[in-house]
């Protein structure tokens, strides 16, 4: 996690995601970075466009909200139907009572 980390650090200062630039951050974290490790990162990253991977997974992230809050709506308005047709029987039990 901390090399996803470093990698994302170099990208928000604007310096390329490279195995140097991701060692000097481990190093300067006081942590021993795996060599493999390392390199099986920025091979990984070298086609991606993190930026555009930030915004896409804020969106993603962002629509289960959205959804949840339309359901808690619907939920809502359910409810308040639900105690409307209550109050419309009770009425109509009492109006029986006095003809």
């Amino acid at each position: 996690m901390e090399l996803i980390y470093a990698a994302l650090l170099l990208n928000s200062v604007g310096k390329k995601v490279d195995e140097a630039g991701v060692k000097k951050i481990m190093e300067a974290a006081g942590e021993k970075a795996d060599a493999g490790q390392v390199k099986a990162l920025v091979s990984s990253l070298a086609d991606v466009n993190i930026e555009e991977a930030i915004a896409q997974a804020a969106v993603v992230s962002a629509a289960p909200v959205a959804a949840a809050g339309e359901a808690a709506k619907a939920k809502e308005e359910k409810d308040e139907k639900k105690e409307e047709a209550k109050a419309e029987e009770a009425a109509a039990g009492l109006s029986s009572l006095f003809g």
